[in-house]
Parts: C-alpha cells; sequence; structure tokens
C-alpha cells in the first residue's frame, strides 16, 4: 500500500494499471505492424507514438472507471468479461469524439480495429497472469493481532469477500482475561514470548485490536519488534488502509484529535472551489441537452401543469440548511403523510423518475447548487433535517460529516449501496469521516472518475 495525498492505493492494482497501459500502448504498434506487414507504413514514428500514447491513456481511464483497478472489488461486482466489454466500449466512444476533434491523431482504421483485439487480448492475459499470482501465499503480508475478542475476529472477513487479498492473519495473542471470539488464540507465557512468534510465523504487520483499550499490552516487546522492522498499527488506521473507511466502533475523540488529515486551511478550499465551479460549468456545457430531453419527458408523462423540478430542504455545510434541485422522479403527492425512505420498488416513483434515478440524470441540476456555492461536485451527500436530528442523537461523531460541502457525488456512494435505514447511514458514515479526513483533489478526481461505474452500473440507485 502506498499514499498519495493521504490517499491509499493498492501497490499492485497501481503496477496492474502501469502493465496495462504498456500493453494498450504496445498493442498500436502491434496493430500497425500487421497492417503494414507488407507495405510501407503510411506513419512516421513520433506520429504513431502520439497516437499510441493517446489510446493508452483513454484505454487505461476507461478501464479504471469501470472499476479494473479497484481493490476492493468482491467477488459478486467480479464479472470481468463484463467489465472490460463495457470499457472498451466507452474507449471506443471517446476515441471517436477525440479524432473528431483532433483527426491528426487518427490512423487507419484497420489500424485502430487491430489494436483494439490485440488490446482485449492482452488484457485478458494480464488478468489472468495477476490473478493467478499475485494471490500467492508468499506475497500477502502476513499479519499478527494482539487480541481475541470480537473486534480481532471481525478482522478475518475485512478481505474474505474481495478478488485480491492482501493479507493473510497468521495469528491472535490473547491477553489477560480476554474473553475468546477467535480459533487458536495463543497466550503469552515465560516460555512463549511475542518476539519469537513474530519470527517463527514470518510477521509482517502487527495490529492491536482489543475490546477494551485499558488491557496491559506487551509495550517493550512490542517497540523492540518495530525497531527490527515490523509495522506496529492500531485497529483504526487498519481499517482505514484497507478498506478506506474510519472505522465507527473504535473511534475515539483523541484519534480525531492527533491522526493526520481534517484539515481545511489554506489553498484547499480555493483549489476545491476552483474545480467545482470548471468542473459544472463544463458537465452543463455537454448535459444540457441531456436534461432538455428530461424536463420535456417529465411534462409528457406528468403533464404541462406538474413541476420539473423538486427542491428540497437539506442541511449542508456546517449545518447550514439549503435547497437542493433536483429533476422530479417522484409522484406531486409523494410526501403528504411527511419524510421517509426511498424503498427498493417505491411505488412513488414514475416511470420516467425510475429510469433517471437509475442513470442519475436526475441528479443534475445540482449543477446549479454548486455553481451557487450551497454544494461542492464531490463530497458526503447532503441529508433532509428531518433524519439529521434523529442521527445526530444516535450515532456518534455524525455530525462530523457536516465539515465539508456535501455533494453530487462521494466516496460513501462509491463503496457503499443505497442507504435506506439507520444502520445503512452508519456504514455509510464511516465513508463520509474517510473522505472529510483525507479529501483533496486528487481524491476528487478518482471519485469523479469511479461515478462512471456507479452510473453505468446502476450502483446504489433506488
Amino acid at each position: 500500500m502506498i499514499r498519495i495525498f493521504r490517499h491509499y492505493i493498492s501497490t499492485a492494482y497501481l503496477w496492474l494499471l502501469f502493465a496495462e497501459a504498456l500493453v494498450f500502448y504496445s498493442a498500436m504498434y502491434i496493430g500497425a505492424a500487421v497492417r503494414f506487414l507488407y507495405t510501407a507504413a503510411w506513419y512516421s514514428q513520433p506520429e504513431l507514438a502520439s497516437s499510441a500514447s493517446v489510446f493508452s491513456v483513454i484505454m487505461t481511464t476507461s478501464c479504471s472507471a469501470l472499476g479494473l483497478y479497484r481493490k476492493t472489488l468482491d467477488k459478486e461486482e467480479y464479472n470481468i468479461l463484463q467489465r472490460i466489454s463495457v470499457s472498451f466500449a466507452v474507449a471506443v466512444f471517446i476515441l471517436a469524439f477525440t479524432y473528431y476533434i483532433i483527426p491528426e491523431l487518427m490512423l487507419a482504421r484497420s489500424v485502430l480495429i487491430s489494436a483494439i483485439l490485440f488490446s482485449f487480448a492482452g488484457l485478458l492475459l494480464t488478468r489472468y497472469l495477476f490473478y493467478r499470482f499475485v494471490n500467492l501465499e508468499n506475497l500477502k503480508r502476513r499479519v499478527l493481532v494482539i487480541g481475541c475478542g470480537e473486534r480481532a475476529g471481525e478482522l478475518s472477513v475485512v478481505n474474505s469477500s474481495y478478488v485480491y487479498k492482501g493479507f493473510e492473519i497468521v495469528g491472535y495473542i490473547t491477553l489477560e482475561d480476554e474473553p475468546v471470539a477467535v480459533p487458536h488464540a495463543i497466550a503469552l507465557n515465560d516460555k512463549i514470548r511475542l518476539t519469537d512468534i513474530v519470527e517463527a510465523a514470518n510477521v509482517d504487520e502487527i495490529v492491536i485490536a482489543v475490546d477494551d483499550r485499558r488491557k496491559k499490552l506487551p509495550v517493550e516487546e512490542l517497540l523492540d519488534i518495530k525497531m527490527s522492522g515490523v509495522q506496529v498499527m492500531d485497529l483504526q488506521t487498519f481499517y482505514e488502509r484497507e478498506q478506506r473507511l474510519v472505522f465507527l466502533a473504535a473511534l475515539t475523540p483523541s484519534w480525531l484529535m492527533f491522526s493526520d488529515g481534517f484539515v481545511n486551511n489554506g489553498m484547499r478550499p480555493i483549489v476545491k472551489r476552483s474545480f467545482d465551479i470548471i468542473a459544472s460549468l463544463l458537465l452543463l456545457a455537454v448535459s444540457w441537452w441531456l436534461m432538455l430531453l428530461t424536463a420535456l419527458a417529465i411534462y409528457i408523462e406528468s403533464g404541462f401543469g406538474a413541476p420539473v423540478f423538486y427542491r428540497q430542504k437539506r442541511v449542508g455545510y456546517r449545518d447550514v440548511p439549503f435547497y437542493v434541485i433536483k429533476f422530479r422522479s417522484m409522484r406531486v403527492d409523494a410526501e403528504k403523510n411527511g419524510a421517509q425512505w426511498a424503498s427498493q420498488s417505491d411505488d412513488r416513483v414514475t416511470k420516467v423518475g425510475k429510469f433517471i434515478r437509475k442513470y442519475r440524470i436526475d441528479e443534475l441540476p445540482q449543477l446549479l447548487n454548486v455553481l451557487k456555492g450551497d454544494m461542492s461536485f464531490v463530497g458526503p451527500r447532503p441529508e433532509r433535517p428531518e433524519f439529521v436530528k434523529g442521527f445526530e442523537d444516535t450515532i456518534p461523531y455524525y455530525k462530523e460529516r457536516h465539515r465539508v460541502k456535501p455533494g453530487i457525488t462521494g466516496w460513501a456512494q462509491l463503496c457503499y449501496p443505497y442507504g435506506a435505514s439507520e444502520f445503512d447511514t452508519r456504514q455509510k458514515l464511516q465513508y463520509d469521516l474517510y473522505y472529510v479526513k483525507n479529501y483533496s483533489l486528487f481524491l476528487d478526481l478518482t471519485i469523479m472518475l469511479s461515478t462512471v461505474e456507479v452510473i453505468l452500473w446502476g450502483k446504489g440507485a433506488r
């Protein structure tokens, strides 16, 4: 794992990205070689290099947008052939648009078709090799857990559903009088020392995961092990690295005070605001026709007397309320009985509403909220005051999500499906706090790129 602007990136998937970018770059050269196998090439080396570079960047970006370099891709979401096919279709569309704008970059269609075919074959080969060898036992980080209670037991399923498993738990150390909730817990004594276990199990990392923080830890041995090159980390940092969230069950005021991040000063607000304005204007410029068609569809379905837009009061930055603007996707009388969650098969949603919700088209008018300054392009989703009051009373640290402006898309929307209960709200808060702690322009760009996957897959839409 490495951190780029405080956001954790899997080095394994980063190397995979670079490898496949090279495959795409080489595919253009191979395609040209096949096309001009018996005739002289029409293109110079600089022309071929620039075309190959553009081809590689667009293909890699499209694959990244479809989640092909996402570490947290689980077995249910895998669908590798479907994801590759959709990413290639998106890439071809972007390439066609690019060649229309800059025709000098386009090579012969036969070269492009050959490059796409070789890219597809090369991508399947790199994926096979990656998942064949990257999960070998000797490539996984070997983790020893100090603790054997409930929190320690929960670590066993942290990456159990992922296609790529970056670590393996080699054992649990039980402390004095600690309830045991894991199998084969090891008790330390005069004959069994922590340093001996670390050496025998070839441990790479130690995670402190005790239920009771008052338990006495083997501090001297841990310090010796740390100085010997083995990483020692607390449970919160481990969850932040492995799952990109702030683990609510282990969150304390002291950790919030002394951990890095949660910085919202200097140039950051200026950079973020500038980014919001530029991104919103660009998206409005390319989506105005879609917004026009959506308004027309709502008129046709509901009648020209019914409202097209829906204004709803939400809680914004530092608890200041504002009115969010969306395309109306429910019946006009949808909330005659008061505020309520949207359910999986909500009969209040119109036919047009069902479509525009699935592909997030109903969110487009919120670009006006961004331009006005009530919202940011990326941030925690704004919640209704009726729900916020209850959440702040029952969910610890819920108020902290309002330390940044709410957004059209966000980290929680990418990492967790639609929330329709207090339990879901707790889970999403963990991702919101991760964003508040680590937000940067790099993370915003990452979230925006990954939102393509959410839109095309209809992930979390209700």
